[in-house]
């Protein structure tokens, strides 16, 4: 009999002075709500850096995906400094670069084709982040190697 798939641990973007944390939110929902419902657990990046030990403690015993809207990378900072290395880090700006512009909305109401393109993306690859971190350990790939050095010698971020 095949075991349940862990459950994942998403912290997105709390930017909302951009566009792409905006995506990024909403991107999580749409796997929440219809790509992985029950197997993604949304964690609050201002709990998470407040403090709230409900939210740092899943983050360092399940598999843990940062989604930030920026190079700032604030969900990716703080979860790694508060809770250890996350499994995948996304940045909306860098999976973006080649789509077309966004309109600039803030707001779900207000999104154009090209957002709702971007979002629809964006979920997708959080969704194969996903899959890969929600197997048994037995099933998933082995470590990453390190040099001698100790530095982890691949990166578990994703750049796309």
């Amino acid at each position: 009999m095949a075991e349940e798939p862990i459950k994942v641990g998403v912290i997105s973007c709390a930017g909302e002075e951009i566009p792409e944390g905006t995506i990024s939110r909403l991107s999580v929902r749409r796997v929440l709500e219809h790509l992985r419902p029950g197997q993604v657990v949304s964690l609050c990046l201002p709990l998470f850096l407040a403090g709230d030990g409900g939210e740092r403690d899943f983050a360092r015993d399940f598999p843990t995906i940062t989604i930030d809207g920026c190079d700032k990378r604030c969900a990716q900072w703080g979860t790694e400094k508060y809770s250890g290395p996350v499994n995948a880090a996304f940045v909306v700006t860098e999976m973006l670069k080649d789509a077309p512009p966004l309109s600039g909305a803030r707001s779900g109401r207000d999104l154009t084709e090209a957002d709702l393109a971007a979002v629809a993306l964006v979920a997708e690859r959080l969704v194969q982040a996903i899959d890969g971190a929600a197997r048994p350990a037995e099933e998933q790939a082995p470590a990453a190697v390190s040099c001698s050095c100790g530095c982890a010698a691949s990166s578990k971020e994703i750049h796309l």
